[in-house]
């Protein structure tokens, strides 16, 4: 009789639990944020993966005008002796690098990309100091 009682308010904490946990819908193409994917990592946390995200999307929102950032990912942890090649090249702790799409306006953004053009596999290189915050250092295909 006490589990009755109680039934209602541990589906309830289960139902906070299970919100407060969700990553963006893979399929969510009404919105007006990208996409953003990731594999498991051994090397970074889900919160180092998306402080590297939340610094690329900022950066990106504000060098590249007249571009549409439609997917963000982080590739996974095979790639992980590029890593210690970019720390080393920028003379930091640690380096990551995730890959984005993005669609260019009638313009190409800038004027420097092409007009009505899709852009995949776009490198982004972060670097950090001590688990501090990711900076952009670079970015362009590899």
């Amino acid at each position: 009789m006490k589990i009755m009682k109680k039934l209602p308010f541990l589906v309830l904490a289960l139902l906070l639990l299970m919100g407060c946990q969700a990553k963006p819908a893979a399929d969510d193409t009404d919105s007006d944020v990208p996409i953003v994917k990731w594999e498991h990592s051994e090397i970074y946390t889900d919160a180092d993966i998306q402080a590297a995200m939340d610094a690329v999307t900022a950066y990106f929102e504000a060098e590249f005008q007249g571009c549409t950032l439609t997917q963000l990912r982080y590739p996974g942890d095979a790639s992980a002796d590029l890593f210690t090649e970019w720390a080393q090249e920028y003379e930091a702790d640690e380096a990551i690098v995730l890959y984005s799409s993005f669609d260019t306006d009638a313009s190409g953004g800038d004027g420097s990309l092409d007009p009505n053009t899709t852009y995949n596999d776009f490198q982004w290189i972060l670097v950090r100091d001590n688990g501090g915050t990711w900076e952009v250092k670079t970015y362009g295909y590899g």
